[in-house]
């Protein structure tokens, strides 16, 4: 026996594989049926509509069917409202002029071919019902308050049962609570009773689900009385009897209503809803808690109902079975229940229901029905709808227990075995076909078919086979070179090859090879990777005002060969079907936003094969709403406390308010700020003033900006009452020599506390005077007193009147009477002179008394007189310097160098001026004397050239010569070696010699006297070229001028003459100039050595003292001095520039005269070469 069991157990192994590997059996095989759709077990049904069976079944052939009802064959035939749909065995059952209870039973549906038979669950038709309710009159119910109660709904039984709820006659739900509830039988359960829940319309309506049908009990009529009031009413009916004569209800610990006595017991069955419920009365009203005593709630399953009252498990298992406590407690006590829950199970299958089996001849395998319940289930088999006990033996097949096993098959024994799994609180019922084929394998996957997939993502690629034997796969990629087997592959038992985390590398196209001893077979498939979609750029949190506009941004990232669509939700519903929501492609823009635009905004960018998203909140703020319910309370003489309700703040919290006031009575229509308190407070104390009629409001304040004005407040009337303060700013002042003006600052009428409001002005001298002398005056701002003394300090006092009193003693303000221009001038005055240009000045102050006003300074007076210089002008031009404040002595700045200079000094005041000091003189010694006036060059010859200049125009002393110096510039603006020449005062001019010829010079000159020497003028200037090399030019370029008509008579100078024109054509470009007749013309032209807009050379500059001088000027007579010789300079045009060739000589550009020297010498001077240039060419030449 022992040996029997270890062959079993091995028999068991080796059939795993094909209780692991169930195939599923292409239907144009052979094979015996399989229902695949039934209609459920308890089948309740609508008696208003047809019935309708459920049986569908696959086989090949395919099956018939028939029928059995309570046990015994259902004849169709014999049933005219019953039929069969074509090749099905659903029945449809036409129950018009029929009752629908006359079907009621229960059905099995039976599935057979030439293979086996199949058959269905037991299918119990029952019909839905929803009766009426009886028909019952409801007496009031009348209840002292504080009591419990309860209120019965006791629903007619349905099928399936109904569903309770509680509403009034205007079909509206009652209000429930942790004091009011309704029960999971659906009464209607009051822990207490209060006066509110008198009513007349308490109704229990039934609605039944499967017919949609809703039933009323009548309406319960409810009287809560306090106890006063149920002796008064029951009085009248019994003879004014007291009949409730205890005391009212007081408070009292709980207890419970339902479920009754300290514990229970309920009963579950596994998967289904465990619901608990504990419904306590007492005063106050008790609160219900839960424990589990044995162990832990099933947080993840667990909800609590009905305000804590009702405990749901859902999904129960057998760990959940146990006591669990609820507690009902106040403050007075507590009481408990504990409810002992046992867990029971209908059959439930533990690894699922029995597989079909495909088996080849001689094979081995297992069929399974492996199943647990509560208590422990009883499993019986079948074979073609016959108990196995019945069936045809078989040696090729053992039943053991919930396994039927078989070895060494043989074709013909294909059948279908039906596995029974029952015990007291159901069955399972399930079909299993042993199915005997000998088949070469095929792939059921399309060939060619393409998988795609997200890079990252796992990848599964399918290779559905079935043969019999069962097939081996294998896979290969792109060749056959290996099978694909090891990471990053694995081969599942199906077929399914899968890629854990694909990458590009793993695309391309796939072979899957299908094996048996039948045969083989081979399916391409293809696998593409995809780039994941994903979003750069989220929408951001976004906080906008009402009205403006808002735009989310999502820009994405996908695979350019998937199509992406891009969709919007708004709190993951749909945007509003709005114009205003206008939808980009990244992007989401809502123009005009309002309030409900708030809320979560996601952008999902979707493809065929994946998706990504992205939120963002968006929060609508705006300015608050304007306060309201403005209450005026706590009212005071001097105050009186505003309260108010803040309006919607619109997601901006408010900051503060601010409180404004109108004051009818003297400003009306005007509004005034008055106080600001936090945006926390929504009450202020206001500080209030006399005799005004106020008015308030409140403005809020936020980020955004201020709410609208609230709706004033009713008006506040304040008593008057004397001024509590006086005028401020108080001064005195003199507009004449002899009086002073008092001026102050009116109060407002807000300050003035009451009617008639005037002036008491007061004033005194100071120091003098020991009364005051007072006037009162109207409601003005300035008072006038005649007949003061001249500038004598006062003392001042301005206190406010009304027809309820006098303000406040008012505090002492000073001032001065009116001024008169001063009567003495200082004395002592005395001058030193501490350089050329500067002297100081000393005077003794004016006394106070002859200053007659407010000391504003002292004014000097001075001006040149003349220079010491005998050539000099006479000069009168009176200067001012001005010292304020009490000064006594002060400088003299910018005087002239060597001059006669008078002053006087005059003390002054608010007034005006005093008289002057009596005028003195000082002298200013010698300073360095100013730049030469003109500075010209004149004469320039071969090797010299003459300087002519003039003094300087201020010579601030006695001159005592002159500074030359002078120094070459080259043609790269260098400068040269400074010589320097000492040349007496007296000299105008100078001639210098042995110069080089045709050189630049630039040349300083300065005037010096004992003081040193002055800033310097300079000049430019060039010497001319060498007279041999210029007369060659002149004859040459005479020749050439001639040279188109002796060319034509003197053959020998054709050679000559041809070079000639083609030197000039390429060097002459500007306009010629005919020499002879300049020769001819003893004139001197003009040398114009510097360009004309800053008169430098050419393009020569350097920095300070070695720029050429810009302030250079021609001579005087715009020429330049030469001898009687044909030889000469040409004039330079304007704008020419001048340069040196390499060896230094001079080649300036020559271009036509100025427009001025064209006008004197006509138009003669066009179309002729330069004299220079045609030098330069002969030259060459030669």
């Amino acid at each position: 026996m022992m040996e029997r069991r270890r062959t079993d157990a091995a028999l068991l192994v080796l059939l795993l594989g094909h209780l692991i590997s169930a195939l599923e059996v292409p239907l144009d095989l052979p094979q015996p049926p399989t229902i695949t759709h039934q209609s459920p077990k308890d089948y309740i049904i609508d008696p208003r509509e047809n019935i309708i069976i459920h049986c569908e079944a696959k086989g090949k052939p395919h099956p018939s069917f028939s029928w059995t009802r309570n046990g015994t064959h259902f004849d169709i035939d014999q049933e005219p409202k019953v039929t069969m749909r074509p090749r099905s065995g659903t029945l449809v059952v036409d129950i018009s002029g029929e009752k629908a209870e006359h079907y009621e039973g229960v059905y099995q549906c039976t599935a057979r071919n030439e293979h086996g038979t199949a058959v269905s669950n037991n299918i119990v038709i029952r019909q839905s019902r929803s009766p009426l309710w009886s028909k019952e009159r409801n007496e009031p119910i009348v209840v002292q308050e504080g009591v419990s109660l309860v209120l019965q709904c006791r629903p007619p039984a349905g099928l399936p049962p109904p569903i309770i709820f509680w509403m009034d006659n205007n079909f509206q739900r009652l209000p429930q609570s942790n004091r009011v509830s309704q029960a999971l039988n659906g009464d209607l359960y009051f822990s207490n009773v209060l006066k509110e829940d008198s009513r007349n319309d308490y109704i229990c309506y039934a609605r039944f689900p499967h017919t949609q049908t809703i039933q009323q009990k009548q309406p319960i009529t409810v009287r809560v009385l306090n106890l006063d009031a149920i002796n008064e009413t029951m009085a009248a009916f019994y003879n004014d009897t007291d009949l409730f004569s205890e005391a009212p209800v007081d408070e009292r610990k709980p207890s419970f209503l339902i479920p009754s006595g300290p514990s229970s017991s309920k009963m579950v069955l596994r998967g289904q809803v465990l619901e608990m419920e504990c419904i306590a009365e007492g005063l106050p009203t008790p609160d219900i808690s839960w424990t589990k005593v044995s162990g832990e709630l099933p947080a993840k399953r667990t909800s609590f109902l009905h305000y804590h009252k009702t405990l749901r498990i859902v999904n129960v298992s057998e760990s959940d079975s146990g006591d669990y406590r609820c507690t009902a407690g106040n403050r007075l006590g507590s009481v408990h229940h504990t409810i002992r829950v046992a867990v029971k199970a209908a059959p439930y299958w533990i690894s699922g229901p029995p597989k079909n089996l495909v088996l080849a001849p001689r094979e081995t395998g297992l069929l399974i029905c492996r199943a647990s319940g509560t208590p422990k289930p009883t499993i019986t088999w079948a074979m073609n709808g016959i108990p196995i006990e019945n069936s045809p033996k078989d040696l090729s097949r053992k039943v053991e227990d919930d396994t039927v096993m078989f070895t060494d098959v043989q074709s013909g024994s294909s059948a279908v075995y039906q596995c029974n799994v029952s015990n007291e609180y159901g069955y399972l019922l399930s079909n299993a076909f042993v199915n005997v084929l000998s088949e070469p394998p095929r792939v059921l996957t399309p060939a060619n078919k393409v998988y795609q997939v997200i890079r990252n993502h796992q990848a599964l690629i399918d290779c559905s086979s079935f043969g019999s034997p069962i097939p081996k796969i294998t896979w290969f990629k792109d060749s056959r070179s290996s099978t694909l087997d090891g990471d990053p592959y694995i081969l599942h038992d199906n077929g399914t090859l899968e890629v854990h985390v694909a990458q590009a590398r793993n695309s391309g196209k796939y072979i899957c090879v299908a094996r048996n001893t039948l045969g083989i077979y081979e399916n391409h498939v293809y696998l593409e990777v995809k780039e994941p979609t994903r979003i750069l750029k989220q929408p951001e949190y976004k906080v906008v005002q009402r009205g403006r506009s808002v735009e989310f941004e999502c820009k994405v990232k996908h695979d350019p060969s998937l199509i992406p669509t891009m969709t919007w939700l708004k709190d993951n519903g749909e945007l509003p079907d709005d114009e205003r929501f206008i939808v980009d492609s990244d992007s989401l823009t809502i123009a005009d936003v309002v309030e409900s635009d708030e809320g979560v905004y996601t952008c999902i960018m979707n493809t065929t094969l994946d998706h990504d998203s992205a939120s963002a909140e968006l929060t609508v703020v705006d300015r608050p709403d304007a306060p309201t319910d403005l209450e005026l309370t706590d009212q005071r003489e001097k105050s009186v406390q505003l309260t108010w309700t803040p309006g919607d703040e619109h997601n901006s919290p408010i900051q503060k308010f601010l409180i404004q006031y109108e004051d009818s009575l003297h400003h009306r229509g005007h509004w005034h700020n008055l106080t600001e308190v936090p945006g926390t407070k929504t009450t202020a104390r206001l500080k209030l003033s006399p005799y005004v009629h106020y008015t308030f409001r409140v403005l809020a304040l936020n980020a955004v900006g201020l709410s609208h004005p609230s709706f004033p407040s009713r008006m506040y009337k304040t008593n008057p009452s004397g001024p509590d303060e006086n005028p401020t700013g108080v001064e005195g002042f003199g507009t004449e020599h002899d009086n002073l003006v008092i001026t102050w600052k009116p109060l407002s009428g807000l300050q003035s506390n009451g009617p008639g409001l005037q002036y008491k002005v007061m004033w005194r001298q100071k120091e003098v005077e020991k009364d005051w002398t007072s006037v009162t005056v109207a409601n003005v701002s300035k008072f006038v007193v005649s007949g003061t003394p001249t500038f004598v300090p006062y003392e001042l006092r301005v206190q406010a009147v009304n027809e309820y009193g006098v303000g406040p003693e008012p505090a002492i303000a000073h001032g001065h009477s009116g001024e008169d221009l001063p009567v003495a001038a200082p004395d002592n005055v005395q001058v030193l002179v501490l350089n050329s240009s500067l002297a100081e000045v000393h005077w003794d102050p004016v006394p106070p008394k002859a200053i007659r006003g407010r000391l504003k300074g002292y004014k000097v007076y001075y001006w040149r007189e003349r220079s010491l210089h005998k050539h000099n002008p006479h000069h009168v031009e009176k200067q001012i310097l001005t010292f304020s404040g009490n000064h006594s002595h002060g400088m003299l700045p910018g005087l002239h160098p060597f001059s006669l200079y008078s002053f006087n000094i005059r003390v002054y005041n608010g007034k005006g001026e005093g008289p002057a000091s009596p005028s003195q003189q000082f002298e200013t010694p010698e300073g360095v004397p100013g730049i030469p006036s003109s500075l010209t060059v004149t004469n320039p010859n071969l090797d010299s050239l003459t300087l002519e200049w003039a003094p300087p125009h201020d010579r601030n002393g006695r001159l005592t010569g002159y500074t030359l110096k002078y120094q070459p510039v080259n043609n790269s603006n260098e400068l040269g070696p400074v010589k320097e020449v000492a040349l007496p005062a007296n000299e105008t001019s100078v001639t210098l010699l042995n110069l080089k010829y045709s050189t630049r010079y630039k040349f300083y000159l300065n005037a010096k006297t004992v003081r040193g020497a002055g800033p310097a003028i300079s000049q430019e200037a060039v010497t001319i070229m060498d007279e041999g090399k210029l007369a060659v030019a002149s004859r040459q370029v005479d020749i050439a001028t001639q040279g188109w008509f002796i060319g034509l008579m003197c053959a020998i100078a054709l050679l000559i003459l041809i070079l000639l024109i083609i030197c000039f054509i390429q060097r002459n470009k500007g306009g010629k100039y005919p020499v002879k007749e300049k020769e001819d013309a003893h004139t001197d032209p003009e040398f114009q050595p510097m360009k004309d807009d800053d008169c430098t050379f050419g393009e020569y500059s350097d920095n300070e003292d070695h720029k050429p001088l810009k302030g250079s000027r021609t001579p005087s007579n715009g020429t330049v001095k030469r001898d009687d010789s044909d030889d000469s300079l040409v004039d330079y045009g304007e704008g020419g520039d001048g340069q040196f060739n390499e060896d230094g000589s001079f080649i300036g550009q020559y271009s036509g005269k100025s427009a001025s020297r064209e006008t004197a010498e006509g138009h003669e001077s066009s179309e002729a070469p330069s004299p220079i240039n045609a030098m330069n060419s002969l030259n060459s030449f030669v």
